[in-house]
């Protein structure tokens, strides 16, 4: 059709997109109707005010489909990856922890902030329509992006991960991801990745269904071999909630104040568990070991000591269950044999 007709070729070629065009625009058109009837969307999220303790039910209205997205952490932006929005990430803060292979080389290409939490200049120096995070970096503190109340009222979108505020469990991710899905209107992205999930999460309890006795744990929060300290996460319900999926209970629930070394002895966990903030657990781990303090605890002497990255525990995302069946394994590698 190059050269032997071009007469004929341009006419059949224009015949042709005149008919694509008329499908096209009307493919088009019902998108736009679609998206168009889908906004003004109405989420049922949270607020809380500047010094405030208490998270407050808050409707956030989301005027039509965000287009630029900032995520405060590393693994919000992986979550939102989940849902096929990289296209819209203008910007990651907290660039720390492990990452999740699946989509680790669609966010390496993302726009990284900080390697730390960022604060409000340079969240809102990105221009998003909506800000994702979970709750305590919502703050008009140096490491957080500014109250949602003082960013709706430039504007600003927000969107409190559920899983992250007092009550929050790991069924709250299920939830979060659901609203998620609304917002950007990716119903369908989100309700399959959400089944992911609920296929690994069935997978752990299955596998640990024949393990009756809850075992107790403590969290090892250390960055100085040198000194023991413990973190007792009373208040840390996504925490505590998810870790009954493999069968552990926090010792310290009930504790709101700082555990002492003497107080770690006295309870006696089954099981502890090191933080591991930046590839350091395995020398926790060992310090910990030697320390003859310790040396009378059932962990220390049962070789009970587990090391879980800093975004399994404290990210409050998906990626949490992750940690979990990679400590089921460790823990009970008899049954995943």
């Amino acid at each position: 059709m190059k050269k032997k007709s071009l007469i004929a070729g341009c006419l059949a070629a224009l015949l042709l997109l005149a008919g694509c065009g008329s499908n096209a625009a009307g493919g088009t058109e019902k998108a736009v109707k679609s998206s168009k009837s889908h906004y003004p969307l109405t989420i049922h999220n949270y607020t809380k005010t500047e010094g405030g303790k208490a998270w407050k039910k808050k409707n956030e209205v989301y005027k039509k489909e965000p287009k630029r997205v900032m995520a405060t952490t590393k693994t919000v932006a992986e979550l939102l990856l989940h849902l096929g929005l990289k296209d819209k990430i203008v910007g990651v803060g907290g660039n720390f922890g492990i990452a999740d292979p699946t989509v680790a080389k669609q966010y390496a290409s993302l726009k990284k902030l900080s390697s730390d939490y960022v604060g409000k200049e340079a969240a809102i120096g990105t221009n998003p329509d909506i800000i994702v995070s979970r709750g305590d970096l919502f703050d008009n503190a140096d490491w957080g992006v500014g109250t949602v109340d003082s960013l709706n009222s430039m504007g600003v979108g927000t969107y409190v991960l559920e899983s992250s505020i007092p009550g929050g469990s790991y069924d709250s991710i299920y939830k979060d991801i659901d609203h998620l899905g609304k917002i950007f209107n990716v119903q369908d992205k989100a309700k399959a990745f959400a089944d992911q999930l609920k296929k690994k999460q069935k997978r752990i309890t299955s596998k640990l269904s024949k393990i009756k006795k809850t075992q107790t744990f403590a969290l090892m929060f250390m960055s100085d071999p040198k000194v023991v300290s413990i973190y007792p996460a009373g208040k840390e319900t996504f925490f505590n909630n998810a870790f009954k999926m493999v069968k552990l209970d926090n010792v310290f629930i009930n504790e709101t104040g700082n555990v002492s070394v003497e107080t770690l002895v006295k309870k006696n966990p089954d099981v502890l568990i090191v933080l591991d903030w930046e590839n350091d657990g395995a020398k926790m781990k060992k310090a910990l070991y030697a320390n003859p303090k310790l040396a009378s605890m059932r962990a220390i002497k049962d070789k009970k000591l587990y090391t879980m990255d800093y975004n399994y525990l404290f990210g409050y995302n998906y990626d949490t269950i992750d940690g979990l069946e990679k400590l089921a394994k460790e823990m009970h590698p008899d049954l995943y044999k």
